[in-house]
């Protein structure tokens, strides 16, 4: 973790507070003094502040039924961040884990635990995602198959991962995959002759979404442990 954010996570500074107090040296780790905000930490420093020994706060993990036309960004743009729905202290430490496009609602996970993110959203993690899909034309009968073999995306080199289809009827299905390239579900139907009209995703890993649009919930510890068999690093 970078130093600026431990100390913004361990204090009530705010990042450019954080940043001014590290400028001036008034950091020590491991009794050096630190100028550089960017230098990384560890859980198992000693960080001090102006002779104070700093503790982070615990690490937050929350899952939200993410409504249509929001986006996965800590700021608003064309639509509102979905984080607007959270009522939440320290709120500007969160993000979002992965990103669904704005008209795609659903399941989305919402840390300040940066390297749980990343054994998630890294592209080899292996983390399967379920996503509930309704299409503009009746589903052809070699699709399932095709997608199992992997398809071909425009603009890609490979092919994608062996990808899960249950047609639940003609035109909806639910589609279970373990990578995330940009609009893949969009493009995988569309590399097979048909269009994605609605996109809502069910599940990730294990945690399974089961609170109504716009609520979020804490994960529990055991939801949260069951991700650590997606990190490389372990």
């Amino acid at each position: 973790m970078r130093l600026d954010k431990f100390v913004c996570k361990s204090t009530t500074l705010s990042k450019g507070q954080a940043i001014e107090a590290i400028e001036n040296k008034q950091l020590l780790v491991n009794a050096v003094v630190i100028d550089d905000p960017a230098f990384q930490v560890h859980e198992n420093n000693s960080i001090s502040l102006k002779g104070k020994i700093l503790t982070a706060r615990p690490f937050r993990y929350l899952l939200m039924h993410k409504p249509a036309n929001t986006i996965c960004s800590n700021i608003d743009e064309v639509y509102p961040s979905a984080l607007n729905l959270l009522d939440i202290e320290h709120k500007p430490e969160l993000h979002i884990a992965g990103r669904l496009d704005a008209d795609t609602t659903g399941l989305i996970l919402i840390t300040d635990d940066g390297r749980w993110t990343f054994n998630i959203t890294q592209p080899n993690s292996g983390c399967q995602k379920v996503y509930r899909v309704g299409l503009s034309r009746d589903l052809n009968d070699d699709v399932a198959t095709r997608f199992e073999q992997g398809v071909q995306l425009q603009g890609e080199a490979k092919l994608t991962l062996p990808a899960s289809l249950e047609i639940i009827s003609a035109r909806e299905v639910l589609l279970t995959l373990t990578e995330g390239k940009f609009h893949q579900v969009k493009r995988m139907f569309s590399a097979v002759g048909n269009r994605v009209v609605s996109l809502h995703r069910e599940q990730i890993g294990q945690v399974k979404l089961d609170v109504r649009v716009g609520e979020w919930r804490y994960l529990s510890g055991q939801e949260v442990l069951s991700f650590s068999e997606f990190d490389k690093s372990s």
